[in-house]
C-alpha cells in the first residue's frame, strides 16, 4: 500500500465530528486513517469511502492497541510524515459530583484525557518528530468543547476532561513547536449528532431519582433534548479540522457554538458570579428551591 495523497488520523470516526471530518477531508482529497472500536464499523467505512480509507482498529484506552496502530500508519507512509491528527475519539459521562460513581469519573478521564495522550505518543512522532521521516511537519487538531472553558451542573466529569485537554493541549503545542509541529483546538457548542438520541431515554437520571437534584438534572435533560438536535452540523465542525490542518496561519483555538453571541461571547463578558447566578435560577439550583420542596 502506497499513499501519495497527504494523510490524517481521526480517532472516533464511526460517527458524529468523527465521521464527518473524515468525509470532509477525503472530500478534499485527503487519506484518512480512521480510528474506529468495532469491526462492522470499519467493514462499513470501507464500503463507503473506498481505497481513501484505512480503517484503523484500536482503543485508545489501551496502550498496546494504540502503539500497534501507530506502526500500521508508520508501514503505509513509507518513510513519510502524516499531515494531520484528529483527536476526537472521546465519551461524556454526568451526575452531579456528590454523588456519581467514581470508576465512572475514572473511564471519563481515561478515555478522553490519557487516551488523548496515548494517541498523541503513538502518532506524534509520524508528525515529523521522527527525524528520519520525509516530508513537511503536520499538525494536531484536539477536538475539545465548550465545556473545556465553560463548565456547567451534572457534566462536571466531562467538563473536567475538556478542560485538561485545553491545558495538555497548550502544553503540547510548546512542546511540539520544537519540531514545526502545530497544536490547534476546536471547542465546539451543541452539535447535532446520534448522541442526542442516546440522551432521551432518562437513563442518566434513573441513578438520582428522589435526589435534591433530580428535578435540576430533568431540566438540563430537557434543555439538551431541545437543543442539541438544533445544533450545528457536524460537517462544520469537519471544514473546521480541514482549515486548521491547510490554513496558512491558523489560530490556536476555535469555538464553533450555536447562536455565538449568546452562549459563549456574552457568558465570557458578565462577571463569572452572574452567569452562575442565572443558571442556578435556571435550574433551581438555590437554597430557596430546595427548601420549596
Amino acid at each position: 500500500m502506497s499513499i501519495s495523497k497527504p494523510a490524517a488520523v481521526v480517532t472516533g470516526a464511526s460517527t458524529g465530528i468523527g465521521l464527518a471530518s473524515t468525509k470532509v477531508l477525503i472530500e478534499k482529497g485527503w487519506h484518512v486513517f480512521a480510528g474506529v472500536r468495532k469491526g462492522a464499523d470499519a467493514d462499513r467505512l470501507r464500503q463507503d469511502f473506498g481505497e481513501d480509507i484505512t480503517p484503523l482498529t484500536m482503543e485508545v484506552t489501551d496502550t498496546a492497541s494504540m502503539q500497534a496502530a501507530g506502526e500500521q500508519v508508520r508501514a503505509a507512509l513509507g518513510g513519510k510524515t502524516l499531515r494531520g491528527l484528529v483527536c476526537n475519539a472521546g465519551v461524556a459521562v454526568s451526575g452531579p459530583l456528590l454523588h456519581i460513581d467514581i470508576a465512572e469519573v475514572e473511564r471519563q478521564l481515561d478515555i478522553n484525557v490519557l487516551g488523548v495522550l496515548r494517541t498523541v505518543q503513538a502518532f506524534g512522532p509520524l508528525l515529523g518528530a521522527d527525524r528520519g521521516l520525509s516530508g513537511e511537519p503536520g499538525r494536531v487538531v484536539m477536538i475539545s468543547s465548550v465545556a473545556g472553558v465553560m463548565g456547567m451542573p451534572f457534566v462536571g466529569p466531562y467538563a473536567a476532561s475538556k478542560h485538561a485537554v485545553e491545558g495538555l493541549s497548550k502544553s503540547l503545542r510548546k512542546e511540539l513547536n520544537l519540531y514545526g509541529i502545530g497544536v490547534h483546538v476546536i471547542g465546539p457548542g451543541a452539535v447535532a449528532t446520534p448522541i442526542w438520541e442516546k440522551a432521551d431515554d432518562n437513563s442518566e437520571i434513573e441513578n438520582y431519582r428522589g435526589s435534591d437534584y433530580e428535578k435540576s438534572m430533568q431540566r438540563v435533560l430537557n434543555w439538551m433534548m431541545d437543543r442539541g438536535p438544533k445544533g450545528l452540523p457536524p460537517e462544520q465542525i469537519g471544514r473546521r479540522v480541514h482549515h486548521c490542518l491547510t490554513a496558512d496561519n491558523p489560530k490556536y483555538r476555535y469555538a464553533e457554538v450555536p447562536e455565538r453571541f449568546t452562549n459563549w461571547t456574552l457568558p465570557r463578558l458578565l462577571p463569572e458570579k452572574m452567569v452562575d447566578q442565572q443558571i442556578a435560577k435556571r435550574l433551581a439550583l438555590r437554597p430557596e428551591d430546595l427548601q420549596r420542596d
